[in-house]
């Protein structure tokens, strides 16, 4: 082979070499673009996701804000109607107790009004001659004013009269009639509701703690009388109002489990509920 040949092969082998190069030179360069457009295309997809998320996590917050808010004013509407609830049930009692006293009020009065007394006529005479009437002809008492009869001569009269006093807001009056009572007829069968009728004179001046200790006689002294009771249920309002609520708890209690059938019975186990929250 001549040199000339020779020649010519390497220089075929370079070139076939150098444009080998070039195409895998190429080749390479074209993998690395599309390398880099996957790479941006994850960038951006990953940048996405980022903004979603942050979007979705702005979303929760706002959504547990929301729900926050929510539960606050549903609490303030639950406390409030609660209150109202207490409330109504504080006027119910204060009208029911109320009533009571009106009723007991409204016959006070029926009882205080005396009978209509009778009317007297007198005839008047003619004197002599046809003369100017004969005084003398006229009964000598036929004007004059009935005697009184005298307060304390029967057992009702007595009450009738402390009761009529304490329906007139008489209350010392009141109270020292039906004291004059119960100490001058202390076997009658009206003895228990002159003492409870003191401590309702006392319960509506607003003293509680006598009203108490009044009630407490009629329950303790009158263990059968009617108007036990009323006169526990009574106590335990009044120590309500002096700050005492278990005091008041056992008094309701005490009405509720030994007069259930009484009319007490229903307003004291409303009060008891009410304790209780």
């Amino acid at each position: 082979m001549t040199r000339c040949a020779v020649g010519l092969l390497l220089v075929f082998v370079a070139t076939t070499t150098v444009v080998a190069a070039d195409r895998e030179h190429e080749q390479l360069m074209a993998d690395i673009r599309m390398l880099h457009e996957h790479t941006m295309r994850l960038h951006l997809m990953f940048n996405g996701l980022v903004e979603a998320i942050d979007g979705l996590a702005a979303n929760q917050e706002a959504l547990g804000v929301a729900m926050r808010r929510a539960f606050a004013d549903q609490r303030l509407v639950i406390d409030n109607v609660g209150s109202v609830s207490r409330v109504l049930r504080e006027k119910l009692d204060e009208t029911n107790v109320r009533i009571a006293a009106l009723s007991q009020e409204i016959e006070a009065l029926r009882v205080s009004i005396p009978p209509p007394l009778p009317v007297q006529t007198t005839e008047l005479q003619s004197g002599p001659e046809g003369g100017a009437p004969n005084a003398a002809a006229s009964p000598p008492d036929a004007f004059a004013p009935a005697a009184p009869t005298a307060v304390g001569s029967s057992p009702q009269r007595l009450y009738d009269t402390a009761w009529a006093d304490y329906a007139a807001g008489q209350w010392t009056l009141a109270v020292t009639g039906f004291d004059a009572y119960i100490s001058t007829y202390p076997r009658s069968e009206m003895t228990d509701d002159a003492a409870f009728y003191i401590g309702e004179t006392y319960f509506l001046q607003g003293d509680f703690q006598d009203a108490v200790e009044a009630y407490d006689q009629v329950v303790r002294n009158y263990p059968n009388g009617d108007k036990v009771p009323e006169a526990a249920y009574k106590r335990g309002l009044a120590l309500d109002r002096l700050g005492e609520p278990e005091r008041a708890r056992e008094s309701f209690e005490l009405v509720v489990t030994d007069f259930p059938d009484s009319r007490m019975a229903a307003l004291a186990q409303q009060l008891l509920d009410r304790l209780s929250q």
